[in-house]
């Protein structure tokens, strides 16, 4: 969990010093030249707009509509890493044993505590690495989304609701931490983790959000907003079923 929240860290402070060297002020068109603007920021423009077209114009409705879209596609891989969280969690009595059998720091002893980890790892169908696949693959998406409202007129100057999208919103971000933090305390809930670096995680997350978003156009927190709540759902549909399976068993053990 705590390389988790550092690889967050680290991916956040490169979206913000990728969007600061990046020209913005060259508007976004099918012209635009080079691999990032042809497959990823332009493509992303001409949907959000294209969308926007059908729902008589509201940028907003379309942007909540592509993130959704972009939820569903990505949550095969979310599902995977969810299970693979609890999967850990199971897990997590073994690997207190084979601490406790392996405590000491002898280089022998502890090569032999990574050979029976890794055995655990496979025993269990655990990859330590799924957690930070989400993360990897969304910093690129918020990238384009950053490009594509800031570089497209149309989207940068449209108002939704009470908020711009090509600018920074006050209340926005609060939304954004808020949903965050239901959606890390729900998923702490359902897996029932006492782990304490979890709990830091939970309360620390959304204060890193409520930064971006203070610092970047509310297109982004909506974004993150209605992520959070699509994943508030997903968590829940999710986890939902093995709790209840597991009454259930332990019912008739009883």
């Amino acid at each position: 969990m705590r390389k988790k929240l550092w690889l967050t860290g680290v991916l956040l402070l490169l979206f913000f010093v990728l969007t600061g060297c990046s020209d913005l002020n060259q508007p976004i068109d099918a012209n635009s030249k080079g691999i990032w603007n042809e497959w990823f920021v332009y493509p992303l423009s001409w949907f959000i707009k294209y969308v926007a077209h059908i729902f008589n114009g509201s940028y907003g409705i379309s942007i909540i509509i592509c993130t959704i879209i972009i939820r569903l596609i990505i949550l095969p891989l979310m599902i995977k890493q969810i299970k693979n969280s609890k999967a850990m969690q199971e897990m997590q009595p073994e690997m207190k044993k084979l601490r406790e059998k392996y405590s000491s720091k002898d280089a022998e002893t502890q090569k032999k505590l990574q050979q029976e980890t890794m055995l655990l790892f496979q025993k269990y169908n655990v990859n330590p690495l799924a957690g930070c696949f989400p993360l990897l693959i969304q910093m690129p998406i918020l990238i384009a989304f950053y490009h594509a409202v800031y570089r497209t007129e149309e989207i940068r100057n449209h108002t939704f609701l009470w908020f711009s999208l090509g600018h920074v919103d006050y209340i926005l971000p609060f939304i954004a931490a808020a949903t965050t933090f239901i959606q890390q305390k729900i998923m702490v809930g359902r897996m029932g983790n006492a782990n304490p670096q979890m709990a830091i995680m939970t309360y620390v997350f959304p204060i890193m959000i409520a930064i971006f978003a203070f610092n970047f156009p509310a297109a982004l927190a909506l974004y993150w907003v209605v992520g959070n709540i699509f994943m508030i759902f997903q968590t829940y549909f999710i986890y939902a079923p093995s709790k209840s399976k597991t009454k259930e068993t332990g019912g008739a053990t009883k």
